[in-house]
């Protein structure tokens, strides 16, 4: 079992071609850095699809989930320090 101890969501859209280095350095962006047993949620545009980063300790797990009906209920807004 993973361990999670707090969740962060982001709430501007994330390109869901990213892979698990493109999307490290996204959470690093957003975030300020990879804390160990928290889980990282992002969205695409269309909150169609969601992909969660959680830092174990050791290393970066990636899961992702793609709706094909209907969308996420997702928060809007601006990320600090990002355009």
């Amino acid at each position: 079992m993973i361990r999670i101890d707090a969740v962060w969501l982001a709430v501007a859209p994330m390109d869901m071609r990213a892979g698990p280095d493109t999307a490290l350095a996204r959470m690093v962006a957003v975030f300020g850095s990879a804390q160990p047993h928290h889980a990282y949620v992002f969205a695409n545009a269309r909150a169609t699809r969601m992909k969660v980063l959680v830092h174990d300790g050791l290393g970066l797990w990636l899961a992702a989930r793609r709706l094909h009906n209907g969308k996420f209920n997702w928060a809007s807004g601006p990320e600090p320090g990002l355009p």
